[in-house]
């Protein structure tokens, strides 16, 4: 918590520092990045930072944390800590790095600011910075402890034993130990980072959902690839730089630099719920690994399992998803494509996006999301609609967690 002294301040300049983060972040990157430039190259994700998303997300992360001390939450603010505490895991962050940080986002402050940073005011926020960071720094070694791993020593080779295209523009990639031994052991729902070398010599990272069953000793990720696209108002959205070299230039018998798994937005290890499991796009991955787990313990509760996509063409693990939901006795698929090209709609699969409300949904039912943020809200409120717990619905997203405010 807070000094009393602190607190009053903090709560009588938020509304200029938050009001100043819009330019605060950018120029708090931009002093990082030339005084460390191995942070931009090898570190974080370039293509967010060509369109902002860092910056905002910088800036949602430290008002949340800020209004969370005034305004205590503490399931909130364990929620959106968390998340950032095993992102920073599935990175190997290191104590080191929030020093870097410190150091630039309080000279970035103090010049944005100016006057205003009087010695109490920047003494007040660099108590909120450091006890966000030393909580984080706390979880995260606490998940490296978990892991069984030094604090940062999460990378690792694995090598590719399989690959299979799951629909036209996304492959699945089966890893396993170069020795030959079972790789470790995971939740249903984490995911893990991968590490790529592009042409230029930066190394790229990012995050994909594992989608085997925990059980099989073997990693199995599904890499979709993104190609640029002109959006609205002639925004051009970029190519993904890691989806692309990855599903252009890794085959069986490659090597690949992974991390090992992470992620809370996981099946519970235990109880008999109802589950609500709903997907959008690639975000079909997390689902396919749970239904995995369901399938290989012989689950019988009841399971709802929702999926929206372009089109049947475009979803990937469309087979293999309809083939788990029979494996499971009290488990029922419903799928809504955008373009159902020349097929009628019929009992499961639907035209036009995710409707629930002919989806039976059983008291007490835990609801897990993921796909693009729209979808989720658009799910989120219809359950919270049908009297489902907002603390029963549980959400993955991946980028950025500019997100920290939209399930509040």
């Amino acid at each position: 918590m807070l000094t009393p002294q602190s607190e009053e301040i903090v709560r009588a300049t938020l509304p200029a520092v938050g009001g100043a983060l819009g330019e605060i972040a950018p120029l708090f990157y931009r002093k990082m990045f030339a005084a460390h430039p191995e942070l931009e190259r090898d570190l974080f994700n370039r293509g967010n930072q060509r369109q902002g998303e860092q910056q905002k997300a910088l800036a949602s992360s430290i008002a949340a944390f800020a209004t969370l001390q005034l305004e205590p939450d503490p399931a909130r603010q364990d929620l959106v800590l968390s998340r950032i505490a095993h992102k920073h895991a599935s990175l190997g962050i290191t104590p080191e790095q929030y020093r870097i940080v410190h150091q630039h986002l309080f000279e970035a402050i103090a010049e944005v600011l100016g006057d205003a940073v009087t010695p109490e005011v920047a003494a007040a926020w660099d108590e909120v910075y450091w006890l966000m960071a030393e909580t984080l720094i706390a979880m995260e070694k606490g998940l490296y402890g978990g892991a069984g791993v030094e604090v940062g020593d999460v990378w690792r080779t694995v090598r590719v034993a399989a690959r299979r295209l799951e629909s036209a523009d996304t492959v699945s990639l089966v890893l396993t130990s170069p020795d030959g031994e079972p790789l470790p052991a995971f939740l249903p729902g984490q995911y893990l980072s991968v590490g790529v070398t592009l042409p230029d010599g930066a190394r790229q990272i990012r995050q994909y959902s594992l989608c085997s069953a925990p059980s099989e000793g073997s990693w199995r990720i599904t890499v979709k690839r993104v190609l640029a696209a002109e959006l609205a108002d002639g925004v051009v959205a970029p190519a993904g730089e890691v989806s692309n070299f990855v599903y252009d230039n890794v085959f069986e018998g490659d090597d690949l630099r992974v991390t090992l798994p992470f992620g809370d937005v996981v099946l519970p290890p235990e109880g008999d719920a109802p589950l609500l499991l709903a997907s959008a796009g690639i975000g079909c991955t997390p689902v396919i690994g749970m239904l995995n787990h369901l399938a290989d313990t012989e689950d019988r509760r009841a399971i709802s399992v929702l999926h929206a996509d372009r089109s049947a063409a475009s979803h990937a693990h469309r087979r293999e998803l309809a083939e788990l939901v029979e494996r499971l006795p009290s488990a029922s698929l419903h799928r809504w494509y955008e373009d159902l090209g020349a097929r009628r709609p019929v009992d499961v699969v639907h035209a036009g996006r995710v409707d629930l409300s002919e989806v039976a949904l059983e008291p007490g039912t835990q609801a897990f999301l993921c796909g693009p943020l729209p979808f989720m809200l658009a799910v989120r409120d219809a359950l919270v609609a049908r009297e489902v717990p907002a603390e029963n619905i549980h959400y993955e997203v991946f980028g950025p967690t500019t997100w920290t405010g939209a399930f509040a």
